[in-house]
């Protein structure tokens, strides 16, 4: 949530940047700005009565040690009169900023300025790629027909047991999921990271404080009878752990990871984009998360990236990272870097993960604080990543180390796998 001194002070920058992010509705910024002023216009009202009130009520005092109990029984009237005023004025601050609340939350985060102006995928910016591309001439096989031919993954069970987009592992394609599961929480935690293991619902308190409510309310999974919903990714319980927590200085930077299934109601496209793993409406995801000094957020952004970018060298995958354009980045980042690994039998980008810095867009709904040396409370910063996403690494994995002779496992995932292909 931004800021209200934002649109006191630097209107023309919040106007600016919703427009980076192609964000349509701008009238928001003076109706805020409006319901902003009458909201402190009745803060000072309030503040005034409140402080006559006070001076009545100890000038009554007064008078009563005086023996003049008719000039304070007047005196009593009118401070009566004023506090159902007050009552008035307390009701309708409390009306404003609810109004206003409502209508800072519509906002998207603000780009930062390195974010490319931009509406599509198309007109993001490739930052650099690694890895080499398979030479898959003598055959190639998409994933889905591995899956079926090593009996791997059963997508029409998955459709029988749930419906679309449900797939199940089975024999030594769960177990492959089981590895990259270990192999990915292991590898966070040697850099440092503690290991959660969060709900997979959560309230809707905790899905407002990540940003997942009221923008992406259509893409989750709703329990009505208990009002939680189903996770999207385990950066929404895990960011909330510190939600209305002031954090001590010298234990920043917090960096916690975690293994979630994630669901999420998104329909997508149809054809080869949705076709066995490329999309799917549950999936195993491993998140990093850090909550970070403000002056350091942009320096941990391109640590994880680097952190994501080793874990997919260690695969063997050919990948790229983009810097993604104000109109193709999400509701609460303000600047992301996406990963995508070259599927070589479908010939085309996969995106793999997300790392975000959400500067303190998160940390002002969740009131994530920490405290400086003046003694002073500040917003922390909030980045995330996967680390990563399994379903489309599986099918990359699958697509781009078959052989002829069965699929090789690269080397930093045989200890977990524990054979080196599948044949």
């Amino acid at each position: 949530m931004l800021p209200i001194y934002l649109f006191r002070q630097e209107k023309e920058r919040v106007i600016e940047g919703l427009r980076k992010k192609n964000f349509k509705d701008l009238d928001l910024v003076e109706k805020i700005i409006s319901v902003d002023e009458q909201r402190r216009q009745v803060q000072v009202e309030s503040d005034t009565l409140a402080a006559t009130i006070n001076t009545a009520s100890k000038k009554i005092g007064q008078l009563m040690a005086q023996g003049q109990k008719a000039e304070a029984d007047l005196h009593k009237a009118e401070v009566s009169q004023s506090k159902e005023k007050a009552k008035e004025q307390v009701q309708r601050l409390n009306e404003l900023e609810a109004e206003l609340n409502d209508l800072i939350v519509r906002l998207p985060n603000l780009p930062h300025a390195s974010v490319p102006v931009g509406k599509t995928p198309e007109e993001n910016e490739i930052v650099r790629s690694g890895g080499q591309r398979p030479d898959l001439s003598a055959q190639k096989k998409a994933h889905w027909d591995l899956a079926a031919q090593y009996e791997l993954i059963d997508f029409e069970l998955g459709n029988k047991i749930t419906g679309s987009g449900f797939p199940v592992y089975t024999g030594r394609g769960a177990r492959l999921q089981r590895a990259l599961i270990s192999y990915f929480l292991d590898y966070n935690t040697q850099a440092g990271y503690k290991e959660f293991y969060p709900p997979y619902m959560v309230n809707e308190t905790t899905a407002y404080g990540t940003g997942q409510l009221p923008d992406k309310e259509g893409q989750m999974y709703h329990v009505a009878a208990d009002g939680f919903y189903l996770i999207p990714t385990a950066e929404v319980p895990v960011t909330n752990v510190y939600r209305d927590v002031i954090i001590a200085e010298a234990d920043l930077p917090v960096k916690m990871t975690a293994y979630s299934p994630c669901f999420r109601r998104e329909a997508g496209s149809y054809g080869k984009d949705v076709r066995g793993l490329n999309r799917v409406h549950q999936f195993d995801k491993v998140e990093i998360v850090q909550l970070v000094h403000p002056e350091q957020s942009y320096a941990v952004l391109e640590q994880m990236v680097l952190h994501v970018e080793q874990l997919l060298q260690s695969l063997g995958l050919e990948y790229r990272i983009l810097r993604l354009c104000g109109g193709d980045m999400s509701f609460t980042s303000a600047l992301t870097y996406d990963f995508e690994v070259y599927s070589a039998a479908q010939e085309r980008w996969l995106e793999v993960s997300s790392v975000s810095n959400f500067e303190n867009f998160q940390t002002n709904r969740m009131k994530i604080r920490f405290r400086d040396g003046s003694g002073k409370t500040q917003l922390v910063h909030s980045l995330n990543g996967s680390s990563l996403a399994l379903p489309r690494i599986m099918a990359c994995l699958l697509e781009n180390h078959q052989t002829p002779g069965g699929i090789k496992i690269p080397a930093a995932l045989q200890p977990y796998f524990g054979a080196d292909a599948i044949a």
